[in-house]
């Protein structure tokens, strides 16, 4: 249950992080990059049930 809302959690940070507003284009990928590789250490995690 705690695995499930913290993936979808990082999902929606994931989507928040896209540079998709004027002043954050010049950040590049860099936050949605980090948020994106919790998310994969996450689900792997949950792959081998230590969460």
């Amino acid at each position: 249950m705690l695995g499930t809302i913290l993936i979808i959690i990082l999902i929606l940070a994931l989507l928040g992080a896209l540079p998709s507003w004027g002043h954050s284009r010049s950040w590049g990928y860099y936050p949605s990059g980090g948020i994106g590789l919790v998310l994969i250490i996450v689900i792997i995690l949950l792959l081998m049930r230590v969460i």
